[in-house]
Formats: C-alpha cells, sequence, structure tokens
C-alpha cells in the first residue's frame, strides 16, 4: 500500500491508551496548582503523544507551525504519507470538532490531494475536577469521521449561511441518523455536491472535483471513481 509505514502500524497496535487515570498540576517555583480546566486539555494531549511517540522509537517530525495542517508527519523522508493529525473531545459532551476549514481543505485537495489519506488520532477523555482519565482512542480517515447532514450532503459549520468548517459526526455511535462515509471516494462525492449548493463554490466548481482526482492519480498512481 501506498500509504502503509511503520508509525501508522505501531499506533494502530497500540490504541488501546485508554487505561489511566492522571491527576494534572501545574508548578511554577514552590507553588504547584491543580489544573481543572479543559482548555489545556488538547494541548497536554498532544505533547503527551509527542512523548509517546519518542519512547516508541517512532521516527518522526512535528510540523513548525502548530497552526497548520498536519500536527506531525511519521514518514520524516515523505511528506506525502504519514501525515497524522491529533484531535481529542470532551467525552461527555461529544466530539462535534472542526476537521479542517472548509474553503482551505478544498484548495489544498487540487495540489495535495494525498491529504485525503491522512490519519487522525482521535481521543476522548473525561475530567473531573483535577483527573482525567483517557475514555477511548480511535485511529481514523476523515471519511470515517465525517458524515452528511440534514442541510448538506457532508456536515459543517454554519454560521449566517456561510461555511466555516468540515464537522465531525458521532461516528462511534449506532443511533445516529447520519453514519460515516464508507469510502474517501463518498466523501469527496458529498464534498463536492456540497460545494454545487452553496452559493459561495456553486459558480466556480465545475472542474473542481475533475482537478482533485487528477492530482490525487499523479501522487500516488491511483485512479479514483468518484460518481
Amino acid at each position: 500500500m501506498f500509504f502503509s509505514h511503520q508509525g501508522t502500524k505501531t499506533l494502530r497496535k497500540h490504541k488501546d491508551l485508554n487505561a489511566n487515570l492522571n491527576y494534572s498540576h501545574f508548578t511554577l517555583k514552590d507553588l504547584t496548582i491543580a489544573i481543572e480546566t479543559k482548555d489545556t486539555v488538547g494541548n497536554l494531549l498532544q505533547e503527551w503523544i509527542k512523548a509517546w511517540l519518542y519512547k516508541m522509537n517512532i521516527e518522526f517530525e512535528e510540523n513548525s507551525n502548530s497552526q497548520k495542517f498536519p500536527d506531525f508527519y511519521l514518514d520524516t523522508k515523505n511528506k506525502k504519507t504519514g501525515l497524522l493529525e491529533i484531535k481529542s473531545f470532551d467525552w461527555d459532551r461529544g466530539p462535534g470538532f472542526d476537521l479542517a476549514n472548509f474553503d482551505s481543505y478544498c484548495t489544498s485537495l487540487l495540489s495535495d490531494a494525498y491529504r485525503i489519506d491522512s490519519d487522525y488520532l482521535i481521543i476522548a477523555y473525561q475530567m473531573q475536577g483535577c483527573a482525567l482519565s483517557i475514555k477511548n482512542v480511535w485511529l481514523k480517515k476523515i471519511w470515517e469521521l465525517s458524515c452528511p447532514s440534514g442541510t448538506y450532503p457532508i456536515k459543517v459549520q454554519e454560521k449566517k449561511s456561510v461555511i466555516y468548517n468540515l464537522r465531525s459526526g458521532t461516528w462511534y455511535s449506532e443511533r445516529n441518523t447520519f453514519k460515516p462515509f464508507a469510502t474517501k471516494e463518498d466523501f469527496l462525492s458529498a464534498l463536492n455536491e456540497t460545494r454545487y449548493q452553496y452559493p459561495q463554490t456553486r459558480h466556480t466548481n465545475g472542474h473542481w472535483l475533475q482537478n482533485v482526482i487528477k492530482n490525487y492519480n499523479e501522487h500516488t498512481g491511483v485512479k479514483l471513481s468518484v460518481k
């Protein structure tokens, strides 16, 4: 497989990280406080994942720009493979996090279509006081986290008729009306149809999907068949 590498294999083998209960504290000089706010949990978990990658002797490179995708490159010799993004959410509130900025993601697929094969490491946590427990961990592709919605063929964050982000569904629930996409082709088809329905992209969408498929083939040698 074009996107098979040791880092991802190790992550898939060790997805059972949801076992320990830890207490979050911060020490500065001689003062230690218990961290009860959830604002910093995502950053703390990402730092822990980085330390874990070192411990497991997984070769990786951290993105020098923390605001850009991805968080980590697990293949340091080929930046088109082994792209890893870290996401976390409060187990009691459910996911509903942003997968990517809608416009930026659609534009990036025109030149970097291999991005669709990136891995997402999802960590569900629960916090009671300063006690942090990991409830579950998943390693997913973007189409396995995304789903349709009642408004558009793909779930988005929309405010005042403006689409901002691609939003995750609740992929682990059997009771959801909208199930995750089964394939990357289904995901791309829904994204394309959403661009046709969305007024701001409707008139410039004529060749978007065709160009994404072409770019993916150029990078991977695989010709996607998207209806």
